[in-house]
């Protein structure tokens, strides 16, 4: 008799993957409603029975059978629970998900049941008639359903943990439940590493998995001007990150500096939606929004000279005495050549390009003084999120299991909506090492020229 293992709200497979680093075997059921989302899980997981159905309607024990199931996974849809949710009403529709953990639960009674949701899953509490969140009556149904959990002779343990406590370059921050009913302990997994490396090993840095050999294309040479509020970011972040960090990342010994930046939606006065590249990356959501500024320095001399206007400005020497940085503001320099500081939107940029230098910028690094002289975006690429999500590196979200290329958009998406494959990996590990086989085995390097390998 076979010890399964069910994923339920399998999504692109972040659980499965990661249930499979800790094991050396793959799930053994993948429900997801989202025939996309079952395409990427097949590709991935082609030995899985991947079920494309509603979780509610899907009948579990017709294809268990009298099979034995000793782990089950189920990170429901957090949408309607996440504080990222501001003050729109919530999706009662949703919200109702986790009792579909209970359903299936009561019908096949796994050994253990693992979840993962946001943190704000514990104030989980009835709506009004406007889809608001009753204050007074939050955490009811949260209860209600550990309750009923626990009517199953299920013990339970939660605990919020952070990804890159535990390896993954990532800090995002999760609720975490083990329900279990064979008798054995709740274990959690061991912290690994910590934000200052006091005693663990040192956060993962996101810079470590940026594809350095494309650092994008120059701001100031697009045809369509960047959006206003992206512009601000830049400036921004220019001067939070680059300017007045303590540290800036340095790429090349030191021939650009580099941080990340999420570029959509408005921008508040000083707010740079960005972070450095020597710390994980913030929570990936499903937005395809983030972006790689690096600002190209040159050795700064005293002696510089103007340059002509097909190029980016050089600094007016008006420093004196030890320093590290003096002053900073953006030149315009056609028609009356109007400057403006970095905290304020970088003003229209035209299609002609050299029409802004950044001028006085003047940093020191590692003793020597520098300039900013150009400065490069470009989007951070699916698959640079995918590793900083924690996912193989081997895992395949470019196109599903039939060859059909995916939007980057909906690989963003499937990554956002992931469960940290890490973080599976440490849960089950902690909690299941008796169904341990062996190693993962990584996905085949097929080309397209290599037919009788696709998958089946």
């Amino acid at each position: 008799m076979k010890e399964l293992i069910i994923d339920c709200f399998a999504g692109g497979g972040g659980a499965s993957v990661g249930i499979e680093m800790a094991l050396g075997r793959p799930v053994d059921i993948a429900i997801n409603h989202d025939p996309d989302a079952i395409l990427m899980h097949k590709t991935n997981h082609p030995n899985t029975l991947h079920l494309t159905e509603d979780i509610f309607k899907v009948n579990l024990r017709k294809y268990v059978k009298d099979q034995h199931v000793a782990l089950m996974w189920a990170s429901p849809d957090c949408t309607s629970h996440s504080k990222a949710k501001g003050g729109k009403p919530r999706e009662r529709g949703l919200r109702i998900l986790p009792w579909a953990v209970y359903k299936h639960a009561k019908e096949i009674l796994p050994d253990v049941v693992l979840m993962e949701n946001v943190e704000e899953i514990q104030q989980w509490g009835p709506l009004d008639e406007k889809g608001y969140p009753i204050p007074e009556k939050k955490g009811e149904d949260y209860k209600k359903f550990i309750t009923a959990m626990k009517s199953l002779g299920y013990r339970f343990g939660s605990r919020e943990l952070i990804a890159a406590d535990y390896g993954a370059p990532t800090t995002r921050k999760r609720w975490y439940a083990v329900f279990r009913r064979d008798g054995r302990e709740i274990r959690w997994p061991e912290q690994t590493h910590s934000a200052d490396g006091i005693g663990f090993k040192k956060w993962k840095p996101c810079g470590d998995y940026i594809d350095w050999s494309d650092l994008g294309s120059s701001i100031f040479e697009r045809k369509k001007p960047l959006a206003e509020a992206t512009q601000k970011r830049i400036a921004n972040g220019i001067k939070k990150y680059i300017i007045d960090a303590e540290s800036p990342y340095i790429v090349r010994s030191g021939e650009a500096l580099a941080y990340i930046i999420q570029y959509h939606g408005e921008t508040r006065a000083g707010d740079s939606r960005g972070q450095l590249l020597t710390e994980p990356i913030k929570t990936i959501d499903t937005s395809n929004r983030y972006g790689l500024v690096t600002a190209f320095v040159t050795k700064y001399h005293k002696s510089g000279v103007w340059q002509g206007c097909d190029e980016p400005i050089y600094p007016i020497d008006t420093s004196s005495g030890d320093f590290g940085i003096t002053a900073a503001f953006i030149t315009k320099y056609y028609k009356s050549g109007i400057g403006q500081g970095c905290d304020e939107p970088l003003h229209t940029i035209t299609t002609s390009p050299g029409h802004f230098g950044l001028v006085n910028v003047i940093l020191e690094i590692k003793g020597e003084k520098y300039i900013i002289y150009d400065i490069f975006l470009r989007m951070l690429k699916p698959e640079e999120l995918k590793l900083m999500q924690g996912f193989p590196k081997d895992y395949i979200i470019s196109r599903d299991y039939n060859w059909k290329s995916y939007p980057v958009a909906k690989q963003v998406a499937r990554i956002g909506n992931s469960v940290v494959p890490i973080m599976a990996q440490k849960l089950v590990e902690a909690n299941c090492p008796y169904l341990k086989v062996g190693e993962r085995a990584p996905n085949l390097n097929i080309d397209d020229s290599q037919e009788q390998l696709r998958f089946a």
